[in-house]
């Protein structure tokens, strides 16, 4: 199955880039690029797996945008692309339901693979992101995380160890020998008992919990 992708994005330059990388593997399609202001015109035609979409644009921001993908009634999984140059609107946009976040530099070897992951359900955080991510959580993601860390029983423990990897639910499934609907209710499951409205912020607190056991270990 071919993944259906639109660039969104102010710069002409990017969105031939992107276009020119992706459409370069055999199972993804561009199907279209867009400026902000043509967005979701370009999004409710071309019904898309997989948006990525400018942080932020000059005719029309991708905050807004976002919002409105998330209303759709099947809507695709969106990665916002950025520089990292406004933290605000990193952090609004993980509240708005963002599902990654990719710099504009990616490699174009990875590039392919993130987006693969994307359409599978799986979060994508460049490494560079993800560290500016853990730094601008918002205090509500992350008081008492320990704590809730420690209601997780050890098959959801490991279901969010791969969900934090970016794995998608059916490969969740493969690596812990589970039905993809059992994955679907564990992650449900993590999600309630962390506290955490998506993926993207149950994969940080992850890493954050992560990074604070390496810190306490002599």
């Amino acid at each position: 199955m071919v993944i259906r992708v639109v660039v969104v994005d102010d710069e002409a330059l990017v969105r031939s880039g992107f276009d020119l990388i992706l459409s370069a593997a055999p199972d993804l399609a561009v199907v279209a690029t867009a400026t902000g202001g043509e967005a979701l015109d370009v999004i409710r035609e071309h019904r898309p797996d997989v948006v990525l979409l400018d942080i932020r644009m000059p005719d029309v921001d991708g905050l807004t945008i976002l919002g409105h993908i998330r209303a759709f009634d099947d809507p695709p999984a969106v990665a916002m692309l950025t520089t990292f140059d406004a933290d605000e609107y990193v952090v609004a946009a993980l509240d708005r339901g963002a599902a990654g976040f990719l710099l504009k530099d990616t490699d174009p070897e990875q590039l392919a693979q993130f987006v693969r992951t994307l359409a599978g359900g799986g979060v994508v955080l460049a490494p560079k992101a993800s560290r500016t991510l853990l730094r601008n959580l918002p205090a509500s993601a992350t008081t008492d995380g320990g704590d809730r860390m420690g209601r997780l029983s050890e098959p959801e423990r490991d279901v969010l160890r791969l969900l934090a990897q970016g794995l998608s639910n059916a490969e969740i499934g493969v690596r812990l020998h589970l039905g993809t609907g059992t994955v679907r209710d564990h992650v449900s499951v993590v999600l309630e008992k962390l506290r955490v409205s998506g993926r993207v912020q149950a994969a940080l607190l992850a890493q954050k919990a992560q990074k604070a056991e390496k810190v306490e270990k002599p």
